[in-house]
């Protein structure tokens, strides 16, 4: 959250009240009759560029058996025809005005959602506007021609192999126990090499009818403009999309509750690295409340002064792990994890992996010292008060990306200054 310093005056503010933690009043919120959402924010980081987002709450763990992988060969598609741009029409429009694809245009399907994220110059109307237009025409417009079906299809099974690397074969034994019980365990986003060979084009199609709609979907603006402009400017492109009529339900999957403990051992001859790790996994609590907030920096200030200590051990002669660490994070947005891990020499594993487990339980028995936590936490203002300070030159990328997770999983973005 530190990331997203807001735009403030130059008084500190007052301490937040009690109950939800509010949106950074910077930020314009809408949402269209359709359901389409959108935030829009002004800022002067890079000056005369617009950060574009077009948020879609689908991804992988939506297809079904016949659509595995197809969640992220919608997102190629999208650079490969669309209503207003045919075929590379799109790409070479953006190289013109001097974009270049991965720094200012790229997108990214995950399990549970897909991203599409484009940089435009603000110093001409016109291209912010077609910027906008862009963001529609991938939300509702993808054409899915049937020769670039067909020729994206090798691109993608490349993808698929080039990704079969011995970190891809490991994770590949490893899913399947984290996520057992599961959707989650068999819907990687990159699919399947015999679903990508055999898909037809209708469940291509039926993927993007069915889950690409306005209520699934948001438009974050963030840069350096006239944010009445855009407003007005995501009102008229994006509320002509209908609402659907008998939209499907978008189920939320979870990973069930552990019985036991659960282990996976993953081995491979190409391997570079020895590592374990544990996950502690508990269901994840509804975001955007003080409470939960708090409850957040106390995570962080264990996971800060556990580090520590393992950093320390790392600094001893004869050390019993290459590096060592703790952090909190979530697993499939349902389920909140305290994860650890230990990076070992090849023949240490067992010495490497009980060290780190016995530090872990001589805090769970006797706890951190007063130095300890008075230190973790003149840390974590310090990192506050600089965010603070340097508000002003937050990039625009960093804002987009809060609320693209605000909309996505309702993370609280209240800027720099309400956190501080």
């Amino acid at each position: 959250m530190l990331a997203g310093a807001g735009t403030l005056p130059a008084q500190q503010p007052a301490a937040p009240s009690a109950g939800r933690i509010p949106l950074d009043p910077a930020v314009t919120v809408g949402k269209l009759p359709n359901g389409l959402r959108y935030y829009i924010q002004v800022n002067h980081r890079p000056e005369k560029r617009a950060e574009l987002r077009l948020v879609v709450n689908a991804g992988s763990v939506l297809e079904d058996d016949k659509q595995r992988g197809l969640a992220h060969f919608v997102e190629h598609m999208a650079f490969n025809g669309t209503t207003r741009f045919k075929k590379q029409e799109l790409v070479d429009y953006l190289e013109r005005i001097g974009m270049r694809f991965g720094a200012d245009l790229n997108a990214s399907t995950s399990f549970d959602e897909t991203i599409y994220e484009l940089q435009v110059p603000t110093d001409s109307a016109h291209i912010l506007e077609k910027g906008i237009q862009i963001l529609e025409d991938w939300a509702h417009g993808v054409t899915f021609d049937t020769s670039e079906v067909r020729k994206e299809r090798g691109v993608v099974i490349e993808e698929w192999r080039l990704g079969q690397g011995a970190g891809t074969r490991i994770m590949n034994q490893q899913l399947p126990v984290i996520f057992r019980g599961s959707r989650y365990a068999d819907r990687l986003p990159i699919g399947t090499k015999q679903s990508l060979d055999t898909f037809d084009r209708a469940d291509l199609v039926r993927f993007y009818q069915d889950w690409y709609r306005p209520n699934l979907q948001a438009v974050v603006a963030v840069g350096d403009f006239d944010p009445k402009v855009v407003e007005r400017l995501i009102r008229r492109y994006f509320g002509r999309i209908p609402a659907p009529v008998h939209p499907k339900p978008r189920p939320a999957y979870g990973v069930p509750p552990r019985d036991s403990i659960a282990v996976a051992i993953a081995t491979d001859p190409e391997a570079t690295q020895t590592t374990a790790s544990v996950y502690l996994m508990r269901q994840g609590k509804p975001k955007g409340t003080l409470a939960e907030y708090r409850q957040s920096l106390v995570g962080s200030i264990y996971a800060n002064m556990l580090n520590g200590r393992l950093n320390e051990i790392t600094q001893r002669p004869n050390p019993p792990f290459v590096a060592a660490g703790g952090g909190q994070s979530t697993l499939a947005r349902s389920k909140e994890i305290f994860s650890l891990g230990v990076l070992v020499a090849n023949s240490e594993l067992d010495r490497g992996f009980d060290a780190l487990l016995v530090e872990v339980e001589r805090v769970d028995r006797h706890g951190f010292t007063a130095a300890e936590l008075d230190r973790a936490k003149r840390e974590l203002l310090r990192n506050y008060e600089q965010a603070f300070a340097e508000r002003d030159k937050s990039e625009s990328g960093s804002f987009a990306a809060e609320y693209v997770e605000h909309f996505l999983t309702r993370t609280p973005a209240p800027g720099i200054g309400y956190e501080f």
